[in-house]
């Protein structure tokens, strides 16, 4: 019998890692230093925000993820990353996720294309942070498809026009101006979809010094270039480490014999978490082998530490 046609993924690119200057402990002296560190972590965050292959996703996904835990610990919620997981991939289909899962379905959709569209950015992000489609002041509205299409010199300083206008039109909202912000941003480095990385570095306590940026002080655009640079650090040393898992299990992969293999190695390049359930064509039994072998193969992490219902990933 001849073998079974594969189809796998293309093994992901490789990127350079984040200079080490960039790495440093101290803040900024200078609002110019803040916006030349920015610049320089944007910078060498830019040629992996641009390339579209599929681990992207994931990427943005796990990203995703850690702001919207960073968002839930700032509002006094006790969800954690591996909480706001559970709750995301173990819910049945129409239940609601709880207000933790709401964040992170927000935060989930700004990493996904549809966010490029400045005009889509309200449907795709008001009912999650629990505003009416109707309810948003048009000027946010507005600015926001302002910034996404005109170029601005510095592109971090139309993020802090976006969270600046936002937070004087809605004084006790916090989470969409820092949504906001990262979707400009992209808009602004042509990325073909956003990148969640303030909400994960930017405190509720510099967040809050915002009006000292329509009054002309650096303050604000200091610690907001300061969070760019460590969220885009960050973000390329997850990515690197993403793809070196990736990389890991498409080397194994050819060795599996499940029938469902192949679409279980696409899933997991492409998304957060997978539970070890029934496929197309393998039952619950031997799926659970299929993800215990990959496990053991150094290729997949088991990812909630429990005996049952497991969640596995990259």
């Amino acid at each position: 019998m001849a073998p079974r046609a594969r189809i796998l993924p293309e093994p992901p690119p490789t990127f350079a890692p984040a200079p080490s200057w960039l790495r440093r402990r101290a803040p900024p002296d200078t609002v110019t230093e803040a916006v030349f560190y920015a610049g320089a972590a944007l910078a060498a965050l830019h040629p992996i925000a641009r390339d579209q292959h599929k681990l992207g996703l994931l990427w943005r996904q796990r990203l995703a993820l850690s702001c919207a835990a960073a968002l839930a610990r700032q509002g006094g919620r006790t969800e954690d990353e591996s909480v706001l997981r559970d709750h995301w991939y173990l819910r049945k289909p129409g239940d609601d996720p709880g207000p933790g899962g709401r964040i992170l379905d927000a935060w989930r959709r700004l990493g996904e294309r549809v966010a490029s569209n400045a005009d889509e950015w309200i449907w795709a992000v008001a009912p999650s942070l629990g505003h009416r489609l109707n309810s948003l002041p048009i000027e946010i509205v507005e600015l926001a498809g302002r910034n996404s299409k005109r170029e601005h010199a510095m592109p971090v300083l139309a993020a802090a026009e976006i969270i600046a206008a936002s937070r004087r039109l809605l004084p006790n909202e916090e989470l969409l101006p820092l949504w906001l912000a990262d979707a400009v941003l992209a808009h602004q480095l042509r990325w073909p979809a956003p990148v969640p990385l303030l909400a994960a570095h930017l405190s509720r306590g510099a967040l809050r010094k915002e009006p000292l940026h329509l009054e002309g002080e650096t303050v604000f655009m200091s610690a907001l270039c300061t969070a760019y640079t460590t969220a885009a650090v960050a973000a390329i040393d997850l990515y690197n480490d993403l793809a070196r898992r990736a990389t890991r299990l498409l080397a194994v992969a050819p060795t599996l014999r499940s029938k469902d293999a192949d679409d279980t190695v696409s899933v997991l390049m492409s998304e957060d978490a997978q539970p070890a359930e029934q496929g197309r064509s393998a039952s619950d039994r031997s799926s659970r082998r299929l993800f215990e072998r990959l496990v053991a193969f150094g290729a997949v992490r088991e990812l909630t530490g429990r005996p049952t219902f497991r969640l596995y990933g990259l």
